[in-house]
């Protein structure tokens, strides 16, 4: 296995990751919000192995009210272009909230488009036909594996047969854009061609494929970690898979990937935490991504107006120099790395993963 300092970018890769550096620097400068993450609910109908937010059917926070993140949309409509802006409604699992649709269409008139992230448990023919009516665009649907898999992964065992009812809605509606998205780990990781030969099967066209990082229910379990082999093999998969043509399999947009880049997802790594993606969590909590630690949050709703703090906030999400610490003190792929993924931060800055290690080391 190549040392890591001894680990060298092809020319190819170093243009492409220049150019990818030249678009992050434009974006830092100007941070165009693109998308808007809403937790709208802590509520939960599983019980997933690696969740990051604890989530429980009885949550013990309450729903945000809908009325809440509306203003906030008001507030981005009015400084910004609302077309440009995609909301994604996650939790906790939102098909708990019996006003969803109500939500999605308050999105719509204001000009916004909106997707969902879903277990699929409850999304049955009539809820779909109903999110429809309320201009749902998009749907990010979990399945974790083949039915014993996914089963255990989501702590339910009627998980994976909700799913596949759920998948089969979305393979079936001509007019819906969606994708299939399945964390791997180690009780899943050997089962990756039968699952991806499922969902071609299925007529699925787009499949994201996630590790799991060291947080929430995740943070101690051995089964959530794979080994830096199984990581690399992981990311050949995803390589051959895409190579394949019949199912256009992507790797998160977690860490940098040395020369995987440009062959494991579409465009090269870049965290856009706080530069283009921001989050409203359940409490009101003004966040960047929503698997970022709470002590990186920048205000709250019921506090700050949402676009002050996006134009004027954010410090730790737009720089640098404050990462090169550990690790990422004297690495000679920071310029393209930046640092990871703000979500792979601790409460005290440090990085938590590094992607290179686990390419590079056995």
């Amino acid at each position: 296995m190549t040392n890591f300092n001894d680990y060298k970018l092809s020319f190819k890769k170093r243009i492409s990751l220049e150019l990818a550096r030249t678009i992050r620097t434009n974006n830092i400068v100007n941070h165009p919000l693109r998308q808007l993450f809403w937790e709208c609910t802590m509520r939960c109908n599983m019980h997933c192995r690696h969740c990051g937010s604890d989530c429980r059917v009885i949550a013990e926070r309450q729903d945000m009210p809908k009325e809440d993140f509306f203003r906030v949309l008001d507030s981005v409509a009015r400084r910004t272009d609302a077309r440009k802006v995609f909301v994604v409604i996650t939790g906790g699992e939102p098909l708990m909230r019996d006003d969803l649709e109500e939500c999605g269409r308050g999105i719509h008139e204001r000009g916004f488009t909106w997707g969902l992230v879903t277990n699929g448990f409850l999304l049955t023919p009539e809820r779909y036909k109903s999110l429809c009516d309320a201009y749902m665009y998009t749907v990010a649907l979990s399945i974790d594996g083949l039915e014993d898999d996914h089963n255990w992964m989501r702590g339910h065992k009627d998980g994976f047969a909700h799913a596949s009812q759920a998948l089969d809605l979305l393979v079936n509606d001509p007019l819906m854009k969606f994708d299939v998205v399945t964390c791997v780990n180690k009780r899943n990781y050997p089962h990756l061609p039968e699952i991806r030969d499922f969902l071609i099967a299925k007529g699925v066209k787009r499949w994201r494929l996630f590790g799991i990082f060291p947080a929430g229910r995740a943070a101690n379990d051995p089964m959530m970690r794979l080994s830096n082999e199984e990581y690399r093999g992981m990311l050949d998969f995803i390589k051959a898979t895409r190579q394949g043509g019949k199912i256009h399999a992507s790797y998160d947009c977690s860490g940098f990937v040395g020369n995987y880049e440009g062959e494991v997802r579409d465009n090269p790594f870049s965290c856009q935490a706080g530069i283009t993606v921001g989050s409203v969590m359940s409490d009101g909590a003004i966040a960047a991504c929503a698997s970022i630690r709470s002590n990186y949050n920048q205000g709250n709703i019921y506090e700050d107006d949402f676009m002050d703090v996006w134009e004027n906030r954010y410090l730790p999400h737009r720089t640098e120099k404050w990462k090169r610490t550990g690790d990422c003190a004297d690495c000679k792929f920071f310029r393209y790395c930046h640092g990871n993924s703000m979500h792979l931060r601790d409460d005290n800055g440090q990085l938590m993963l590094c992607h290179m290690k686990r390419i590079t080391e056995p």
